[in-house]
């Protein structure tokens, strides 16, 4: 179960990625153009707040039941001076729980604005905080880190 959740939340980190900044250029545009914030707009907002969504549930399940994050809490005092357990332990979670909470703060107080402009640049100003907070925190390969991970893992 664990490894098919991995690899689920491996996958679907791409689509949050891909909705996310979707929304963030139509947000920007919308905003900067004086476009009107139309029902495919709306829907695009809530696509990507669900997939956000699905992706954190993933992700706590996953840190309730890795054998990283139980490794990290039985050995705290050795494992917080090692970077990949810290970085999964603590960093990678609570950063993405905040983008999370950024994401879900922007569509709630987009949804409630009158004005279309006012509901881009909501979306615009809180999505390009989160989207920061999401890149610096995935674990990609590249990363000193988190070196040789793959892209996609294998299901």
């Amino acid at each position: 179960m664990y490894s098919f959740l991995l690899s689920s939340h491996s996958l679907i980190r791409w689509i949050v990625l891909a909705t996310v900044l979707i929304t963030l250029f139509r947000s920007y545009y919308g905003w900067l153009s004086n476009k009107s914030f139309t029902k495919s707009d709306n829907t695009l907002r809530l696509i990507t707040l669900s997939a956000v969504h699905i992706q954190a549930m993933l992700g706590i399940v996953l840190y309730c039941i890795s054998p990283i994050i139980r490794y990290f809490f039985n050995n705290f005092k050795e494992a917080v001076h090692e970077k990949e357990f810290r970085f999964f332990g603590m960093e990678h979670s609570l950063m993405m729980l905040t983008a999370v909470v950024f994401i879900t703060i922007a569509s709630i107080t987009s949804k409630k604005k009158d004005r279309d402009q006012q509901k881009f640049k909501t979306l615009a100003v809180w999505f390009s905080i989160a989207v920061l907070i999401i890149l610096f925190s995935i674990p990609w390969n590249f990363g000193e880190i988190t070196a040789n991970r793959p892209w996609i893992r294998n299901f």
